[in-house]
């Protein structure tokens, strides 16, 4: 027998005379309310066991989704696991909805209500799910800076549902910061970076906790910083603390996302030679001695424009969530260069150094140095 497609008006007849009726969509779906009368068996678990759920392949089932797509995908795989009587709701639960048919809530705790109605776009992606979301959510970052890229990349990945952001920065918020630095405001003025980033985070997702350490990154506290954290993302402004920062996280294989700006410029990559000695590239391989101080003026003597360090730091927050849930092509052996005068991206492959002080295959590491007395003298 044919899959019959039906209209949401004519369930009501069919359940009277017994028919089973089922929302295929996920749990965090049905949330926000499912079909009256209908019973909540996700897809997957369906079609793993029909049995389980619908002992009788002759019983009349119906089955309703968001749209009608997956319901009448499942209705496909229970007619070739032979069952007889089966019909897909067409529009599936929107449709019902349109029609003005009754919905139920299913009861839940307030934070499973939170978790679903807050993480719900990203519930829809099949790269994150739930369990991905999960993941996000006991995650730990480490972020050198709260300035023009870490405010950016933390109202994201606060968004985004990390569970645990640790943010290191030893400065005050100035009047010439809010042009770029947007976790600030004019009335936090004065106060440490830290504290404003972390009154910022909390106003947007009180899920996730701000660790908020007013202290600059060095050679003595750098490994305590990264004690415990999953990615590190780098949003410091000098030298010194890059150089720092790859060697700890090449010593302690943690990856590290990288991000600069100046003036009309930014690039972005991800250094992750700590987990892959000798096949990926480390920040020294790509920059073996730090350029002459005036060939890299900071943003204080050079300028910057404004939005910039905003599209830099959103692509490194991109990169984070990437590795944190394991999906998709990372920047790791590539650098992305953004031209935003031109509005032109372009990229360049880096190779591993074999040679490379500190992330060559076998090499033990050689220990921090006087990382501000490098960058001068190099």
């Amino acid at each position: 027998m044919a899959i019959r497609e039906i209209e949401p008006r004519d369930v009501a007849a069919l359940l009277a005379q017994g028919s089973v009726f089922i929302d295929v969509r996920e749990e965090h779906e049905r949330a926000s309310g499912q079909a009256e009368g209908a019973l909540g068996i996700a897809k997957a678990e369906l079609e793993r066991d029909p049995a389980a759920h619908l002992p009788d392949p002759h019983a009349s089932v119906v089955l309703i989704c968001q749209r009608g797509g997956r319901s009448m995908d499942t209705a496909r795989v229970l007619e070739a696991a032979g069952y007889t009587t089966l019909a897909s709701v067409a529009g599936g639960t929107s449709r019902w909805r349109e029609q003005h048919l009754a919905i139920v809530v299913p009861a839940q705790s307030d934070d499973a209500r939170d978790f679903n109605e807050r993480y719900s776009r990203h519930l829809l992606l099949p790269e994150v799910g739930v369990a991905g979301q999960q993941r996000l959510q006991q995650a730990r970052v480490l972020m050198i800076g709260a300035g023009g890229l870490g405010s950016p990349a933390a109202f994201y990945l606060a968004a985004a549902g990390v569970g645990h952001l640790r943010i290191a920065d030893d400065d005050v918020v100035d009047r010439s910061n809010l042009q770029r630095q947007i976790l600030h405001t004019e009335a936090r003025i004065g106060d440490t970076k830290v504290a404003s980033a972390q009154a910022t985070l909390a106003a947007l997702n009180p899920r996730t906790q701000v660790e908020a350490v007013a202290e600059r990154v060095t050679a003595e506290n750098v490994e305590r910083l990264l004690d415990g954290v999953d990615v590190v993302l780098d949003g410091a402004d000098n030298f010194p603390a890059r150089y720092l920062l790859n060697d700890a996280c090449v010593k302690l294989g943690k990856p590290l996302v990288y991000g600069a700006v100046q003036r009309f410029e930014g690039q972005v990559s991800v250094f992750d030679a700590g987990r892959h000695r000798g096949g990926q590239p480390c920040y020294r391989c790509l920059f073996p001695e730090p350029p002459p101080p005036e060939f890299a003026p900071n943003c204080a003597e050079a300028g910057v424009l404004g939005v910039l360090p905003g599209v830099i730091g959103l692509l490194q927050a991109t990169e984070v969530i990437k590795l944190l849930l394991g999906t998709g092509e990372t920047l790791a052996g590539r650098l992305l260069h953004f031209d935003a005068l031109a509005m032109r991206f372009r990229e360049t492959r880096l190779r591993h150094d074999p040679a490379c002080p500190v992330c060559a295959a076998d090499r033990p590491f050689p220990g921090y140095i006087d990382y501000a007395a490098f960058c001068r003298t190099s």
